[in-house]
Formats: C-alpha cells, sequence, structure tokens
C-alpha cells in the first residue's frame, strides 16, 4: 500500500514552500512536488530588495536556497515530479505525477503563474537586463530613467502611474487607440505630466548588448517602424509588460472552481470549493503577486489544512 501523506503541496515556489515549512514545523507529513526548478519565478530575479529581511547581497536563488533549507531541516519531501491528473473526490486526495502516483489527506495547490510574454525578437535574452514584468518589484532600479509599458488595461496604465514616481518620463504603448483601463484609472493618467502614450503600436524588437538598448515599435494602422536607442548617457531604459498573466492551472480544471481567467478560486483562508483542497500564492486572484504575498498564502493553506485533518481524520 503507497504512503498517504498528511499534506502534499503543488509547486515548490515561495508559497509552496512556505505552505511546506508550516506543514513541517507542525509534524505534518508533507511532499513537495515540482516539476521543474525549485523556487517558481523568483530564481530569476537578480535582487530582491522588497521581501522583509532580505538584506546584504539577497538575490531571487539565495532567498530560495535557505526556504528549501529550512523545509528539508523540519522534514518535508521535495521531489521532482510533473503533475498531470488529480482525483479529489474522495477524503484521500490522489495527486498522479508523471514518475509516481501519490495520495494524502490534504492537499495545497501552489502551481503559480507567469506574465504573458510580448512574443518578440530579443525579449527572453533582456528580460532582467531592462525588460520587467513586475513595477513593485524593479521600478528603483530606474529611478531617472526613461520607460516604456506595454498595456493598456487597469494593470498597465496603475504600473505606469506608479513608475512616474521614479522615472523621469514613462510611455504608455498600447496596440488600440484608447485605453481598456477603467475611466477613473484613464483620468488620472492623463492628469500625469510624466506619462505619454503611443498609440495603435507593439513591440516589434528588442536589442541590446547585455542589455537593453534599443526597441523597435511597429504602428498596426501605417505599418510605420520606429526605433528608440538609449540616451547615451543612460546606456539604457525600462520596458515593463503588463499584457496579463497565465495562471498554471490546466491540470486542475474540472476538479476545483476556477475563475474566468483560469484562476483558481479560494475563500481568505485559502479553502477552495473542495474540502481538504486549498490554494496559494500567484494560482489565486489576487491583487499584489510578491513574494510576501505567496508566502502569507502558503503559511494560511498549511495551517488551514492542519485545522481541517484535526476535524476530519
Amino acid at each position: 500500500m503507497s504512503k498517504i501523506y498528511d499534506l502534499i503541496v503543488v509547486g515548490a515556489g515561495p508559497a509552496g514552500l512556505s505552505a511546506a515549512l508550516y506543514a513541517g514545523r507542525s509534524k505534518l507529513s508533507t511532499l513537495v512536488l515540482e516539476k521543474s526548478k525549485t523556487g517558481g519565478q523568483i530564481v530569476i530575479t537578480h535582487e530582491v530588495a522588497n521581501y522583509p529581511g532580505s538584506v546584504r547581497e539577497a538575490t531571487g536563488p539565495s532567498l530560495i536556497a535557505r526556504m528549501v533549507e529550512q523545509v528539508t531541516e523540519f522534514g518535508a519531501e521535495i521531489k521532482a515530479d510533473d503533475v498531470i491528473d488529480v482525483d479529489f473526490s474522495g477524503d484521500i486526495k490522489i495527486v498522479k505525477g508523471e514518475k509516481e502516483e501519490y495520495k494524502a489527506k490534504s492537499v495545497i495547490i501552489a502551481t503559480g503563474a507567469t506574465p504573458r510574454k510580448m512574443g518578440c525578437p530579443g525579449e527572453a535574452e533582456l528580460t532582467g537586463k531592462g525588460v520587467s514584468y513586475c513595477a513593485t518589484c524593479d521600478a528603483d532600479f530606474f529611478e531617472d530613467f526613461e520607460v516604456f509599458v506595454i498595456g493598456g488595461g487597469d494593470t498597465a496604465v496603475e504600473e505606469a502611474m506608479y513608475l512616474t514616481k521614479f522615472a523621469r518620463k514613462v510611455t504608455i504603448v498600447h496596440r488600440r487607440d484608447e485605453l481598456r483601463a477603467a475611466k477613473s484609472i484613464q483620468e488620472k493618467a492623463f492628469k500625469n505630466e510624466k506619462l505619454a502614450f503611443m498609440w495603435d503600436s507593439t513591440v516589434e524588437e528588442l536589442k541590446g548588448d547585455g542589455i537593453l538598448e534599443t526597441a523597435v515599435f511597429r504602428n498596426l494602422k501605417t505599418g510605420e517602424l520606429t526605433e528608440h536607442h538609449a540616451d547615451e548617457e543612460d546606456g539604457t531604459f525600462g520596458l515593463f509588460a503588463f499584457v496579463g498573466y497565465i495562471p498554471h492551472s490546466d491540470t486542475f480544471k474540472g476538479h476545483v472552481e476556477m475563475d474566468d481567467w483560469g484562476y483558481i478560486k479560494t475563500d481568505d483562508e485559502m479553502r477552495t470549493n473542495i474540502e481538504g483542497v486549498f490554494a496559494a500564492g500567484d494560482i489565486r486572484p489576487k491583487a499584489l503577486r510578491q513574494v510576501v504575498t505567496a508566502t502569507a498564502d502558503g503559511a494560511i493553506a498549511a495551517t488551514l489544512a492542519e485545522k481541517y485533518m484535526e476535524e476530519k481524520f
């Protein structure tokens, strides 16, 4: 008979690792399953400056390494396996990986979400070197620099206004001739003297030798290409893309309730609509996608999972 864990955590980003830490400290037999690299998006972040206590050369990889060390010290197992299906119909939950099948009394889904990419040449190579998907994370790196924001929805416009606190000029690049953001947000944006707008345009290509130096924009109505080069004194500029997120939830479709965008719905205590199944981190609908909110979600989910098991089993 295969082992029945108290808790299986799917995903080893900050939310999953936080959940495993709390579960391990509570003496729950805990298994963390991660299909690829431990740490999620944070491991590609060079500098972590806004996570409390992350000082003195704190990087994404170093922060995750410390989290993993804590998790394993408290007895949680971490296995590399890609979850391809689940069965949440019974009291004992079944999680099917490519390598093995696992069972647990409770499950926390912490598979995260990734920013939707623009899909242009140079984007991947220059991510973290001028190209960003998080103003809260990276705005201070572009103080007194020029910045472009790609997108026209609520998030893009709000983040563009936030960036004006740091950059000397922020240009919103939108593929339509009007913003999609709420009218109240648009009104504030149009009053902001540091905001400019480039309509009917997309990013065609990004260039740079190890750092973003040139952006090529295409006007969708005329087909005209325009190149923006970094100011000689600056040497670079910022380009922030806010064209949506992609939640990693396909495996769980039909098993837990989701919203129209594929995020797993939970209450404030991370419970899904399925008893014994919780979700934490960026896989949930939320206003702020940061390490600090992910770890908080994980802690809450593990604590409530423990309470669930005390009452159920």
